[in-house]
């Protein structure tokens, strides 16, 4: 798969397990420098990071931290988006990501976040590859 963000997610804290919730949880930054390509036309004279490149840098942090028993499953659905401040050139993300069991498949809820504040919340739902879409 191609992405549009050339930025790479750093794991600052590794993936851990909480025994008495089951959830998964790591810890990223991302580096969002002038050069992205999808600043050339966004805004130019007032350039934004595009929310779902912001999405993107969550998927890419959640699939590089993914826990035990998750190999076989894939994206099926963005089940929530919000998105609370806008990411210039030169920030940095901040991107906690929570992966909990939900039936078959997993959710993976995040919180991003730059020197600013929140940024976003994005939750991401995981199934069976042949129940994903």
């Amino acid at each position: 798969m191609t992405s549009p963000v050339l930025a790479v997610p750093r794991p600052v804290r590794e993936l851990a397990h909480d025994e008495g919730s089951g959830a998964w949880t790591a810890g990223f930054t991302v580096e969002v420098t002038a050069d992205e390509p999808v600043f050339a036309g966004h805004y130019p004279d007032f350039p934004i990071f595009p929310g779902v490149c912001v999405m993107e840098c969550v998927r890419r942090a959640a699939e590089s931290a993914r826990p035990p028993l998750t190999e076989g499953l894939r994206l099926a659905a963005v089940e929530s988006t919000r998105f609370t401040a806008a990411v210039h050139p030169g920030d940095e993300l901040t991107v906690e990501v929570t992966w909990s069991p939900r039936g078959e498949g997993w959710r993976c809820a995040a919180k991003v976040a730059t020197a600013n504040g929140r940024t976003a919340s994005v939750r991401l739902r995981y199934a069976p590859e042949a129940t994903a879409c």
